[in-house]
């Protein structure tokens, strides 16, 4: 039988799970059900009271009527809003997890869009510039150190720790500056390292004292230490996939024209005495500081290029900045098709997912609180926190494994390539120091009486001799050594010398006059009423020495040398694999260190040195080239600096013992640098390869 109180009435649900009871007789629309019929619920309410029934047993009247009691409803709509928030939960955290997952694939797809064009290539020259001012670094330091040893009068022990401490403050400068790039921006960061390294190694070329001057450059090699991370990580986010290993390749030819540039103007300016100038008898602007101040027109180059460009906007994204992410790809994408003469095409992405990125709540809690420098301490010290969790999430189980392989080979790599680098020029060194020592002239036993020295004297060594009544004037004594000898009544004036010293002789009745000879030179001599008129003070420089333009050649051909293996890994790299450049390179190069065994004269160590750097440049365009796509854009920067960072050490770690063995045999340098090869290319393949990899 029908019930005409149930068919009369409409059960709603609205939003938020409420319910709403209608009846739909007598033209009455939207009213609640219990205000239709008050009259009903009075006389159930009486009829109860009367009869004295127990309130357990009664039955809810709207039974018979099939309407829910109020509180089934109440239950019904907590129900509803509980589901709700369930649903809506399950909802954003699928649509997050799609995002995070689709944001590689949609980037890729939009780079393929852009295309490449002119954009890449400003960028690429720009970023060049910055790389190549890391390359003339690396130079500066080893060409300036004989002229600078010189006029700042720096001992052998204080040489290599210049030496050192520009290693050191590279290496230091990777690790921060990698770390920072990842949570600053690639832009900001590699403005802050080009001008640092601007800054500092500008103020070096007028530093006076050794002190001050290691200072300046520790500070410059921090700034400069950085940019190699930087960069890399910097381009590789305007690539696409199959543009990626062939135009990193490409970028690190730059430093090989780093290395060409300090190497020219080095031999073009240094030599060269009358470049220069002197500001009183303390502040002296030699040759060589004119070089240093040369070498910073690629860095300054680079910093105005990098202030015309926009920041990676594949590091906006990741940091949820999808607005100016989405004007930067637009400009990439106008700028290449505009030069291709296709203006009208539309950059027709609306919208770009961005991940779900992790918000600094204390640094929102902390921003309208506190004192200036207590937010930026808050700011400043989060940072901080965030880079150290950045380093830790390196050692996830997914990246632990391959991370370990890419260190081994890093190592390895540094740590042969710097090696002989070192090992090479000093080699020459010492086979030049052979020569000239194998031609030294021996006097025995010689006795000159008033005679007039106005001729050089150059690579001799005088023992036993008497000199009385002599005259030694306006001359430059070079690489002389007077032992056991009598001096008396001699007159030394304008006088030159370098690597000369007096030892166990006897000087009675002589003046020197305007001479850089002083105490230093005069070892376990004997002075009877000997005057020392107007010294020269300090050391003094020799520009005409012929070792040091030696070394500039060695540099530029070794340099120069690499272009080839620059070309063939880039022309290779997409076509055969990283893994394959990497592995090869490596054995073949070690296959390249037996013939350093035949290295018996300085035309034999460049000619196997030219080949080294030939074979061996296509594994560091390997490495750098799969370092950037191996990790994640969150910590790309962070691996490529900690990586970059080994491979300072392993060259400090590789300068001290390669140089330990120069003079004494070539076998074990010779046979470290062939195990470390062998090791890190069969490492090496074990690698994953990512030449089809998408920038995860």
């Amino acid at each position: 039988m029908d019930d005409p109180y149930h068919n009369n009435v409409n059960q709603q649900m609205t939003e938020g799970g409420e319910y709403t009871y209608t009846q739909d007789g007598g033209g009455q629309h939207g009213y609640p059900y219990q205000t239709d019929y008050p009259h009903q619920q009075d006389e159930d309410a009486a009829s109860d009271a009367t009869e004295g029934a127990d309130e357990d047993d009664q039955m809810y009247e709207g039974e018979y009527q099939g309407i829910p009691h109020p509180d089934e409803i109440k239950e019904a709509r907590r129900a509803a809003r509980l589901e709700a928030k369930r649903k809506a939960r399950l909802a954003t955290q699928q649509q997050e997890e799609e995002e995070e997952e689709s944001l590689p694939e949609q980037y890729e797809t939009i780079m393929e869009d852009c295309g490449h064009g002119r954009f890449q290539w400003m960028l690429f020259f720009v970023l060049g510039l910055a790389l190549m001012a890391d390359g003339v670094d690396g130079f500066v330091v080893g060409f300036v150190l004989p002229s600078a040893e010189k006029d700042m009068c720096i001992s052998n022990a204080d040489k290599g720790l210049l030496g050192l401490l520009v290693y050191v403050s590279m290496m230091v400068g990777a690790l921060v500056w990698g770390g920072l790039c990842d949570k600053m921006g690639r832009r900001k960061c590699l403005i802050y390292v080009l001008t640092i390294d601007l800054v500092f190694s500008f103020l070096s070329c007028f530093a006076q004292g050794y002190g001050f001057f290691l200072f300046l450059r520790f500070c410059s090699g921090f700034g400069i230490g950085g940019s190699i991370p930087i960069v890399y990580t910097y381009f590789t986010e305007f690539l696409q996939m199959d543009k990626r290993g062939e135009h990193l390749s490409w970028l690190c030819m730059f430093w090989m024209l780093g290395g060409l540039y300090a190497s020219f103007t080095a031999w073009g300016i240094i030599p060269h005495y009358g470049w220069g100038f002197a500001i009183g008898t303390q502040f002296q602007i030699h040759s060589w500081r004119l070089f240093m101040f040369v070498c910073l027109f690629p860095a300054l180059a680079a910093l105005i290029g990098v202030v015309f460009m926009p920041e990676s906007p594949r590091f906006l994204l990741e940091n949820a900045r999808h607005d100016e992410a989405w004007m930067i790809l637009r400009q990439v994408h106008d700028t290449n098709w505009k030069a291709k003469g296709e203006p009208e095409r539309v950059f027709t992405v609306t919208n770009i997912k961005t991940p779900q990125t992790q918000e600094d709540e204390f640094i929102e809690i902390q921003s309208d609180t506190g004192t200036a420098f207590q937010r930026w301490t808050v700011r400043k010290m989060t940072m901080l926190q965030q880079v150290m969790a950045n380093v830790m999430s390196l050692s996830a189980p997914e990246l632990r494994l391959q991370g370990l392989f890419l260190v081994i080979v890093w190592f390895c790599m540094a740590f042969s390539y710097h090696g002989l680098g070192v090992w090479f020029p000093d080699m020459i060194k010492y086979m030049q120091y052979e020569e000239y020592e194998s031609k030294v002239r021996v006097f025995h036993r010689e006795r000159v009486e008033r005679f007039h020295f106005n001729f050089s004297l150059v690579n001799q060594v005088h023992r036993e001799g008497e000199y009385i009544h002599d005259k030694f004037a306006n001359i430059e004594i070079k690489s002389v050594k007077f032992e056991d000898s009598l001096f008396e009544n001699c007159y030394f004036e304008d006088i030159r010398s370098t690597n000369t010293f007096f030892e166990n002789c006897t000087i009675k009745d002589t003046v020197f006059y305007n001479t850089d000879l002083w105490q230093e030179k005069f070892k376990n001599c004997r002075m009877e009423n000997t005057t020392f008129l107007h010294p020269k003070k300090g050391c003094h420089l020799n520009f005409q020495e012929e070792n040091d333009i030696v070394i500039y050649l060695v540099s530029f051909l070794g340099s120069l040398a690499v272009l080839p293996g620059n070309i063939i890994s880039a022309l290779f790299m997409d076509k055969i694999g990283r893994i394959r450049i990497i592995g090869g390179s490596m054995l073949a190069s070690s296959a390249c260190t037996f013939l350093l065994l035949l290295s018996f004269s300085q035309g034999a160590v460049i000619c196997w040195q030219c080949l080294f750097y030939a074979v061996s440049v296509a594994a560091w365009n390997g490495l750098e080239v799969i370092s950037v796509e191996l990790y994640p854009s969150s910590k790309r920067g962070t691996a490529f600096g900690i990586l970059n960072g080994i491979c300072k050490f392993a060259a400090i770690v590789a300068s001290f013992i390669f140089a330990a063995f120069i003079g004494i045999t070539k076998i074990i340098p010779i046979f470290l640098a062939f195990a470390a090869l062998v090791c890190g290319g069969l490492v090496a393949l074990k690698l994953p390869e990512t030449r089809e990899k998408i920038l995860s």
